[in-house]
């Protein structure tokens, strides 16, 4: 049974500690597991990708065997229903334009004459996308990392998966795929995936950036791969807050609460109310619902464990809740949505009104469905274009714009000891 709590009357809960405690498990087996895996690859390269693939993947591959070819992907479009291949198509465009938005341009400025100072935006050159493999298939996560990637103009997306037992790749994940214009895939998963995009191997090339969802050791080893190139974030459990008044729609919250917590035991689905009955109405609902989920096991343990109903007394004592634990995605569920919208300050996703349910962001409506969880959304922001662009400073200064300022420079430099950098403005002026 899902917990009511009730936060009218100035009370408090420990809900917002049980929940941050999700994402602070001990990994430490783990962890020295994927960094000896992370280290062996790096030595043997491509030998210890194909030992690794054979141990957990428990197929048998050469290095040639590695690289999905043309024929592969134009075999999966035949085993794929044409019409996901439509709906794929769609999403992809949905993704794009919104990804476009996000564009920024490089700009410059005359600060006075002599002087230009400016920033200049240059994508990425290579990025590394991995894909879960295994029994599920994410299409719309290939989509999601690699579309704001070929947006921001990098010159190469490298995709690694892991194989299934017959040595393939899923076909639905090749042909999203390829609708989202990967440039290399490659049949390699897990921590050595991770590892490979990172340091490269004789057959994967090195890349700049890696980006993707993944297991436990996928998450372990781009935590250590980090620093030796760039990474999106580390991903805890999925999570969904819906707030709510007197006119939201019992039946459509609990669905909304449901949809996240069939991800995982630890994900968290919470509804913040003004609106007592509201809360024992999707009490009942959920119950009715959870009945009807293939992965009612997986629902249910989530709710009992990390949801609630929570009451309050004011939408914007709504809005310190949701301020307070960051959630990865908000539905607001009232009468005027938008109204609630100036209070809110962290979330990853918001998703405004009764008929804006959270899986539109996962699949269709095209903003980003990577977004930051366990509380993170106080300081990271959604994957965007802007992780695929990195900006340079520009600075242009003629002599005479150096002549009247140099005096300041030099004391500035010599006040922290650093004479060379001092001598660096003299000399231009020695003569003088």
């Amino acid at each position: 049974m899902i917990k009511v709590i009730d936060l009218r009357k100035g009370k408090d809960s420990d809900i917002f500690e049980s929940l941050a405690s999700r994402s602070h498990m001990e990994h430490g087996d783990v962890l020295r597991r994927v960094e000896d895996i992370v280290n062996n690859v790096r030595e043997k390269k491509d030998k210890a990708v194909l030992e690794y693939t054979a141990m957990f993947d428990k197929v048998e591959l050469s290095a040639s065997d590695l690289k999905v070819t043309g024929g592969e992907i134009e075999k999966a479009y035949t085993k794929v229903d044409s019409k996901l291949v439509e709906v794929i198509k769609k999403a992809r465009d949905n993704i794009k334009s919104f990804h476009k938005k996000q564009k920024e341009k490089s700009w410059f400025v005359s600060e006075e004459e002599g002087v230009i100072l400016g920033q200049m935006y240059t994508p990425l050159e290579k990025v590394g996308v991995y894909v879960p493999g295994g029994t599920a298939a994410y299409p719309s996560s290939v989509l999601m990392n690699i579309m704001p990637a070929k947006v921001a103009g990098v010159d190469k997306v490298i995709m690694t998966t892991p194989p299934g037992k017959d040595g393939k790749v899923n076909p639905v994940i090749l042909v999203a795929a390829n609708e989202a214009g990967a440039d290399e895939i490659y049949k390699v998963g897990g921590a050595q995936a991770v590892a490979a995009l990172a340091f490269g191997t004789e057959t994967i090339p090195k890349v700049d950036k890696i980006v993707g969802p993944g297991n436990i050791y996928v998450a372990m080893a781009k935590r250590t791969v980090y620093g030796y190139c760039d990474i999106d974030m580390i991903a805890g459990p999925s999570e969904i807050m819906v707030v709510a008044d007197e006119t939201a729609n019992p039946r459509f919250v609990a669905a909304d609460l449901l949809s996240q917590a069939e991800h995982d035991v630890l994900a968290s689905s919470i509804l913040v109310t003004t609106s007592e009955r509201v809360a024992k109405e999707v009490q009942k609902e959920l119950g009715i619902q959870l009945e009807a989920l293939d992965r009612k096991e997986i629902a249910q343990k989530s709710i009992e464990d990390y949801g609630a109903l929570v009451i309050v007394d004011s939408i914007k004592d709504a809005a310190e809740v949701v301020n307070r634990i960051a959630p990865e995605h908000l539905e607001i569920c009232m009468e005027e949505p938008f109204a609630a919208l100036s209070w809110i300050r962290n979330a990853g996703a918001i998703f405004l009104g009764n008929y804006s349910s959270e899986p539109l962001g996962d699949y269709f409506a095209g903003p980003n469905h990577v977004l930051p969880t366990s509380g993170t959304a106080r300081f990271f922001s959604p994957l965007n274009l802007s992780d695929f662009m990195k900006k340079s400073s520009i600075i242009s200064y003629s002599k005479e714009a150096l002549r009247k300022v140099k005096d300041d420079v030099i004391l500035f430099a010599e006040s922290e000891g650093l004479g060379a950098h001092a001598n660096a403005i003299r000399v231009r002026f020695e003569k003088e």
